[in-house]
């Protein structure tokens, strides 16, 4: 089962963070296997973390919440809250997959919120800058909540329309970055 996982960071958490690099990395390595996607969102100066992104393929809705709730970041106090939803990969690749590289441009995350339409969305037409993109579900995975997408785009506005001609209640983009150890 393949889940997104979404941290917000808390105010005033940076230093905090900073300083669980490590352990969230150790962490994090020891999802590798199912990893889909990661990395950290920016706030509006694109240099101040404001959240971490995981898509991963998990056993079960247990096996996703301990995940997201055992998290070094998460025990010590560094997110505010925490979005954790089944997820379909509906390009059926992994962001290292991503034909446009890792590097290069600007990349976003685009949250669809209280989406309505079916539970097995296609991707938009002509989207070759879709990093990941899928429908983000109840825990038994009937009923669609939303859309995530990773986007590589040259502003949040472009980044905002690969959700166009989709229902959602509310649209959030992010600056995002692909994440992972750095070499």
């Amino acid at each position: 089962m393949e889940f997104f996982c979404y941290h917000r960071d808390r105010p005033g958490s940076m230093a905090l963070r900073e300083k669980l690099l490590e352990e969230h990395w150790s962490y994090m390595d020891r999802f590798s296997e199912g990893m889909i996607a990661r990395g950290p969102t920016f706030a509006e100066d694109g240099e101040t973390a404001s959240g971490s992104v995981h898509i991963v393929d998990l056993p079960d809705v247990a096996a996703a919440r301990a995940f997201a709730l055992d998290e070094p970041n998460h025990l010590a106090g560094v997110y505010r809250d925490v979005l954790l939803r089944r997820w379909r990969n509906v390009l059926g690749r992994t962001m290292w997959d991503f034909p446009g590289g890792l590097e290069g441009g600007s990349r976003f995350l685009v949250l669809g919120l209280g989406a309505e339409g079916p539970v097995d969305p296609a991707p938009p037409p002509g989207r070759e800058d879709l990093l990941a993109y899928g429908p983000l579900l109840t825990d038994d995975g009937t009923t669609r909540l939303g859309t995530a997408a990773l986007v590589r785009a040259s502003d949040p506005g472009t980044a905002r329309a690969v959700l166009d001609g989709e229902r959602h209640a509310d649209v959030e983009v992010h600056a995002w970055e692909c994440g992972g150890r750095r070499s």
